[in-house]
């Protein structure tokens, strides 16, 4: 998978990568908060009318999420992607590290998607079908208008080359 322009590497900065927008951070920071705010209020709770040590639990579920929102920040601004003359290529992860080859050729659809946190921030997934279930890929965060920009370009692309075989 090499270009004119350099090698596709997983860590590699040499070719112009695009990354998903900050406010997916955000919108995954308020879903944390919304999962963690039940269980963190009802310990506290119970340690003030049962017993000062379920304090403890308020404060593990309390450092488990400064972990997860520390590990949100660091997973979005890990996220980025590239158009290249035959293929759409994404990478993700810090620790896991993932890099997914779309080429053009194979795509049959492109979805685009977005909750109701996704559209407060102006954000949208794009989600690649391709034949095989296993060969897609999905960019996350995307502004909507850039969402729906990829998917035409993606159409456009995907009946150009397939319009070659």
């Amino acid at each position: 998978m090499t270009t004119d322009a350099g090698q596709v590497t997983l860590r590699g900065n040499e070719l112009p990568w695009q990354g998903v927008s900050g406010d997916l951070a955000n919108a995954r920071l308020i879903v944390l908060g919304l999962i963690l705010a039940v269980p963190v209020l009802a310990t506290a709770v119970l340690a003030i009318l049962v017993s000062p040590w379920i304090a403890i639990a308020t404060g593990v579920l309390a450092l488990a999420g400064a972990w997860a929102a520390f590990v949100i920040v660091r997973q979005v601004s890990a996220i980025s992607w590239i158009e290249l003359p035959e293929e759409l290529v994404i990478r993700k992860g810090r620790i896991l590290r993932s890099l997914v080859s779309i080429p053009y050729g194979r795509l049959q659809y492109v979805d685009i998607a977005s909750g109701p946190i996704a559209r407060h921030f102006g954000l949208a997934t794009c989600e690649i079908h391709t034949a095989s279930p296993q060969s897609g890929g999905s960019l996350p965060g995307l502004p909507s208008a850039v969402a729906e920009e990829l998917r035409s370009r993606l159409a456009a692309r995907g009946e150009a080359q397939r319009a070659g075989l």
